[in-house]
């Protein structure tokens, strides 16, 4: 198994690297829909339905399969002798942005359902919570890179 994954290595790191820029896309994206969402509910300016339609493909076409493909191969590569020391900060820290990356994934899927039952936030809060993926993607790259 261990071979395997030495010679696989390059392969699962770029479907890991692929797979994560189509997450951190639908995250930075989603938020930005429920804003629209959320500021022409009501105002019959343009159907809300449209965005009730693209938030629903986006979380369920790219952002879902995104983020098991991004948490498949990352744990892959994880697996992957020698890539990996346990005894530094880095991967520590990459691990909590990456679980503060899925929570924050499942709590844009609980405000879709906000949103439907009419209960969702407000714009600017949802301005607001746009900026989280960017410090979780700061803290995972920084991790990685640097390897403090």
């Amino acid at each position: 198994m261990t071979d395997f994954l030495s010679l696989a290595y390059p392969w699962i790191k770029s479907l890991h690297v692929m797979a994560v820029i189509s997450w951190m896309a639908g995250l930075f994206y989603l938020p930005r829909l429920f804003v629209y969402h959320a500021e022409r509910a009501g105002t019959g300016d343009e159907p809300v339905q449209s965005f009730e339609i693209m938030e629903e493909k986006l979380l369920r076409m790219i952002m879902n399969p995104a983020m098991i493909v991004s948490w498949g191969a990352g744990l892959a590569l994880v697996l992957t002798p020698g890539i990996v020391d346990w005894t530094m900060i880095w991967p520590w820290s990459k691990a909590l942005g990456v679980i503060g990356m899925t929570w924050f994934h499942m709590w844009l899927a609980g405000q879709r359902k906000a949103l439907l039952q009419g209960k969702g936030l407000s714009g600017r809060s949802y301005r607001m919570m746009n900026e989280l993926p960017t410090l979780f993607m700061a803290v995972i790259v920084l991790s990685v890179i640097v390897k403090f």
